[in-house]
């Protein structure tokens, strides 16, 4: 594989995996309806999982721009190359989004609450507030992306099986920090499944959330580089 193909194929994996759970639980007549919070967070560990272990040994497994952003920040990717992994990312995320929808597409068409529908796909706040929204964002993805530089550390690193701690870490963010803004900490993962939410027809639906859409892009974005700032002064 090419880093390109594994950054997709990666990223492919967390969405179709993790919107997966999410359309398990909030939609109509699927047999894990009402499964709840716990359930969702546990799905999209596991996605994660199933991302990074399939792609971690030839792109590194970056599949989230605010992580290939925070390693140029630094030094430790190749600028020149940010565009690349990013158009990958946010391609695999529109592809699993899709794959998704295929799977669901009959409890799709049996559910009419327009909210529920946009949550498959991507992310919303609890409480609307752009700046604590935004905040949020920022500082659940700095632990990301800081617990992530833990764990690829060399001194710490177990190669393909980074993926385990990980996906533990995402697990302990939902479960703790996912309250507020449904923990987006990606924006290939929010705005690629927002874009496919606003193509694909869903019958009852409502807009895709133009208006917040750029906090989960630069809230992460903004957490990548905290992370990558703060790394630098530890060492």
């Amino acid at each position: 594989m090419t880093p390109f193909l594994a950054e997709f194929i990666g990223t492919m994996f967390i969405i179709v995996l993790g919107n997966g759970v999410v359309a398990n639980v909030l939609l109509n007549k699927s047999k894990g309806n009402n499964g709840g919070w716990i359930v969702i967070t546990f799905g999209w560990a596991v996605a994660v999982f199933a991302g990074v272990y399939s792609s971690a040994s030839v792109s590194g497994a970056h599949l989230n721009p605010a992580v290939t952003i925070a390693l140029a920040v630094l030094k430790r990717f190749d600028w020149a190359n940010v565009p690349m992994y990013i158009a990958a990312q946010f391609a695999g995320a529109m592809t699993g989004s899709f794959l998704m929808w295929l799977a669901y597409k009959k409890h799709f068409d049996e559910t009419t609450d327009a909210d529920a529908k946009l949550a498959v796909f991507c992310t919303m706040p609890a409480i609307t507030n752009s700046f604590f929204n935004l905040l949020t964002e920022t500082v659940i993805t700095a632990v990301f992306v800081l617990g992530v530089l833990f764990i690829a550390a060399p001194q710490n690193s177990l190669g393909a099986l980074d993926a385990l701690p990980v996906a533990l870490l995402v697990l302990g963010i939902g479960l703790s920090l996912g309250g507020p803004t449904g923990y987006a900490i990606n924006p290939a993962r929010d705005l690629g499944p927002r874009i496919m939410h606003f193509i694909l027809p869903l019958g009852v639906k409502r807009d895709s959330g133009w208006g917040y859409s750029w906090i989960p892009v630069v809230g992460p974005v903004l957490g990548g580089v905290v992370a990558a700032m703060v790394w630098k002064m530890m060492q």
